[in-house]
């Protein structure tokens, strides 16, 4: 059974983001002493926006939209603070050589910076974020 939960990342100029955990692929390649078994895990993650200011919207009406390219823009970014955040997380269960086992990955941001040079396709500031994936598993009978 497929369990997740979105993650909440609250920054200093009062904007709420989400941030979106999945597995793409877990299975088994070899030993470890975590169970017996080591899992490749392969996860992905995703930012979006749940709650901008209204005065920052109002900031970015005239900015052009965001260019479509494989990498960020380079100018007009800025560091934002961390105020609050609770972390995203998949879980999942795979049949391996020893068993069915729980694999878990957390997300948690460490990084998350603005740009109101430009505006997003729904009218907002860009917003760009880093986090860890801590990936973690035990037999699937085992509570957390």
């Amino acid at each position: 059974m497929a369990e997740s939960k979105d993650g909440i990342i609250v920054v200093s100029d009062g904007t709420k983001l989400k941030l979106k955990v999945a597995i793409v692929d877990a299975r088994e390649a070899g030993f470890s002493p975590f169970g017996g078994v080591n899992i490749v895990v392969r996860p992905m993650a995703g930012l979006a926006s749940l709650k901008v200011p209204q005065r920052l919207r109002d900031e970015v009406s005239d900015k052009p939209y965001v260019p479509e390219r494989p990498e960020p823009p380079r100018d007009g970014w800025e560091l934002m603070e961390i105020k609050e955040f609770s972390p995203a997380y998949a879980e999942e269960v795979i049949e391996t050589s020893k068993g069915k086992f729980r694999v878990r990955v957390v997300a948690e941001p460490v990084m998350v910076a603005r740009n109101m040079k430009y505006k997003t396709a729904v009218g907002e500031p860009y917003y760009w974020a880093n986090w860890v994936f801590k990936i973690s598993w035990r037999p699937a009978e085992e509570k957390r």
